[in-house]
């Protein structure tokens, strides 16, 4: 008996902690701009996986631009698309949308989507962002610039990693080739 009350209070407590999962919607429902201030339509990308990053300029993971470069020129052509996101929400990126544009192409080369500036935290956050965590939980919420969040072809998020997590990282790159299948 008291064996099953345990199980019961953690189910209770555990249960409190995990996102819904009821995914009314779907990530292909959700909208950016982009740095130029054309509409950047995650429908557009139906049927890919969709790898989200938050990006800052001014941030000590900002060489991280130049492997998300690479793992976009590597997978593109097999149905993967990168998105970058700046932010200031952790007060690293204060430039306006002209000026991170031409820090990522001047710098990188970057030649994969990238929106607006927006927020990505708390209660102004863009309602991707709202949305991610609502179903998937905090691992989906950024703590940091370069969180990554992976989207699955269904538009549903398959995983999510930390900054810390390198995008030509075997683990990052192991998750992507198997959203790819």
């Amino acid at each position: 008996m008291l064996n099953k009350f345990k199980y019961t209070l953690m189910i209770m407590f555990f249960s409190s902690t995990i996102a819904t999962a009821n995914y009314e919607k779907l990530a292909y429902d959700f909208n950016f701009k982009d740095l130029d201030g054309s509409p950047l339509k995650f429908s557009e990308y139906k049927n890919k996986v969709i790898v989200v990053i938050n990006v800052a300029s001014r941030c000590g993971f900002t060489k991280q631009y130049e492997d998300m470069q690479k793992v976009w020129e590597k997978y593109q052509e097999k149905g993967m698309v990168m998105i970058a996101v700046p932010s200031n929400d952790f007060n690293q990126e204060p430039g306006e949308n002209n000026e991170i544009k031409n820090f990522c192409e001047a710098n990188f080369g970057i030649t994969f989507p990238i929106t607006e500036k927006v927020s990505i935290r708390g209660k102004n956050a863009h309602p991707f962002y709202m949305w991610a965590k609502e179903n998937h939980g905090k691992s989906a919420v950024p703590k940091w610039n370069f969180h990554k969040i992976i989207v699955g072809r269904d538009g549903k998020i398959i995983e999510t990693f930390a900054s810390i997590t390198n995008p030509s990282s075997a683990k990052f790159i192991k998750a992507i080739e198997n959203a790819l299948k």
